[in-house]
């Protein structure tokens, strides 16, 4: 006999709860945070953990310094502050204002969206409760994704105990001077950048579908680019869902699940008597999974945004063309291997596990210092989840976050997404005017003093008051720092392989003298009764009297017929 429908309630808290299954561990969700340093007063000095907002634009691999603020009136932030006529917009050469503000009456997107009009930089959302931080994420089905999309400032929660503090430091009339630091809250330990994108083929869920399908359009030229060039390994993801054992015949798991129930996805439009079904979206899943899969072993795993994109294009469900023909003919566009993809799916109809499914299941669960994946859509970088907006600058800022430094690509050195410290002041660093040689190397972070390597020369010294040109082909280099000059057609250099010594007939520190030497003068050369010393730059001329030949070598002059003699001997 076939096991009774459940209960509508039921099934609404198997699809919650499904979120957090774990195959029979406990499921653990990781909030997702940031330091914040108060500076001044006193008594409020040190370091304090926050919860990042799932909204808005964190500033992954930077800092900022403002100070707090909290409102007289409309504390909780759930009105517009135009209403009371107050504005929280810095001054020029004013610190920017961070709002303080009240947990509770709204959602937090709507605070920061009105905090965000009046002015403040960033918002510090006071937890009403004595609790473990949360993250702060955006309503569901709110109707008004306009506002959701437009949130720009960074936002983060604070316990209560710290926001009572704040409070009565401000109260009191002190000055509350904070900073925001964001550079730990991803992982950078090395030259590549591992992410993952867990997403849904679902495109009539929603706002956050839409968002989901904008980002990838938006995103997709960028990840390509990084991808192709190997500064990047992305995998995507899709989150599926049990149905329990008792209810896998029931009508309602047939409708939504796959493999006798193993994995199931929500009606996309909640009515189980039109429309798609969930089934449908777990088989788009799993059709996406294994076109990444073919992809990549053919060595081109970039191309999944392309096949993500032409079918979300092509293929909507609104226009009843959400199937495996559409999807076959996006694969076939694209040069795929479709015969290999069908055998990755499958079949749905088995009562069996799917071992690509399977693995999916087994990747929503969180290990190290990542959580289980409970959000959808969820970013996740370096196995650290990322928080906040959907959006093709943030999450672009966010990678570049998780580079070690001096090794991101350019595309995160680019004005748009940080600001070159090298060109205020050189960054503090050493360089050469004169050769155009510099030390400072701007990075996604800031900066860093480095000596260079120049056409092959290296650079040697602390980079911020000494750099050194060393090796063999240093001389090339602005003749290796060291001192150099022409006169009358001659040109000498104090530049060796070794550093930087005057050349022989010169005298001084090498680098930036080398004085001529007066052989004649100083008694050196040309000393012997019959020579005539005559000083040349960089030498010296010895002439001798009586028709008698002068040798260097011997710094005596001789007669010719001698010269002779001994010559002719030689060549015997």
């Amino acid at each position: 006999m076939a096991s009774p429908p459940p209960p509508p309630l039921l099934l609404t808290l198997v699809w919650a709860a499904a979120l957090l299954w774990c195959g029979g561990c406990d499921a653990r969700f990781v909030v997702e945070k940031n330091s914040l340093r108060v500076t001044a007063p006193e008594a409020l000095k040190g370091a304090y953990e926050c919860a990042i907002g799932n909204f808005g634009v964190p500033q992954y691999g930077g800092t900022m310094v403002g100070v707090v603020a909290y409102p007289k009136a409309n504390r909780k932030a759930c009105k517009g502050f135009d209403e009371f006529d107050v504005s929280f917009k810095a001054r020029p050469g004013a610190l920017p204002t961070f709002l303080l503000v009240d947990r509770g009456d709204c959602y937090f997107a709507k605070k920061a969206w009105n905090v965000q009009n009046a002015g403040a930089a960033a918002i510090l959302v006071a937890d009403d409760r004595d609790e473990p931080l949360i993250t702060m994420d955006t309503p569901e089905e709110s109707g008004r994704v306009e506002y959701l999309e437009n949130i720009t400032i960074p936002s983060a929660l604070i316990s209560k105990s710290f926001g009572d503090r704040l409070k009565k430091a401000i109260d009191n009339g002190d000055m509350v001077n904070v900073n925001l630091d964001w550079r730990e809250s991803l992982p950078h330990p090395d030259e590549r950048v591992e992410y993952e994108f867990w997403t849904n083929s679902n495109d009539e869920c929603g706002p956050k579908c839409d968002s989901q399908i904008d980002f990838v359009k938006s995103f997709k030229g960028a990840a390509q680019v990084l991808e192709k060039k190997g500064y990047t390994q992305f995998t995507p993801h899709y989150i599926t869902w049990y149905c329990p054992e008792a209810y896998t015949l029931s009508k309602q798991c047939k409708s939504q699940c796959i493999n006798h129930g193993r994995y199931c996805a929500p009606d996309p439009d909640q009515d189980f008597s039109k429309g798609y079904d969930g089934k449908d979206v777990v088989v788009q899943n799993l059709r996406q999974v294994c076109v990444y899969k073919v992809a990549k072993e053919s060595k081109k795993p970039w191309l999944w945004w392309d096949y993500v994109t032409d079918f979300a294009v092509r293929c909507p469900m609104k226009e009843k063309k959400y199937t495996k023909e559409c999807a076959d003919g996006v694969i076939k566009s694209l040069g795929l291997d479709h015969k290999a993809i069908d055998k990755c799916i499958g079949d749905p109809d088995a009562d069996e596990e799917n071992p690509i499914l399977k693995a999916e299941q087994d990747a929503q669960i969180g290990k190290g210092s990542r959580g289980d994946v409970t959000i959808l859509p969820t970013l996740v970088i370096n196995n650290r989840q990322y928080r906040g907006k959907l959006d093709k600058a943030a999450v672009l800022k966010a990678l570049c976050a998780g580079f070690r430094e001096t090794t991101e690509p350019a595309v995160c050195l680019s004005e748009d997404i940080q600001t070159n410290e090298c060109l205020q002041n050189n960054g503090g660093c050493w360089q050469d005017k004169a050769a155009n040689i510099t030390a400072c190397k701007d990075t996604f972070r800031g900066k860093v003093c480095e000596c260079p390597v120049v056409e092959g020369v290296k650079f040697v010294g602390d980079g911020y008051t000494h750099c050194e040109a060393s090796g063999a082909g240093r001389c090339q280099i602005n003749n290796g720092g060291c001192w150099k000059e022409t006169m009358n057609g001659r040109t000498y250099s104090a530049c060796t392989a070794d550093g930087c010594k005057c050349p022989d007939g010169f005298k001084g520190d090498g680098i930036h003298k080398c004085e001529d030497i007066d052989e004649c003068k100083e008694r050196t050369a040309c000393q012997c009764k019959e020579c005539n010393c005559k000083n040349t730059w960089g030498s010296y001329e010895c002439g001798c009297s009586g028709g008698l030949l002068y040798m260097k070598e011997h710094d005596t002059c001789i007669s010719m017929y001698i010269s002779f003699t001994t010559n002719l001997l030689l060549l015997q």
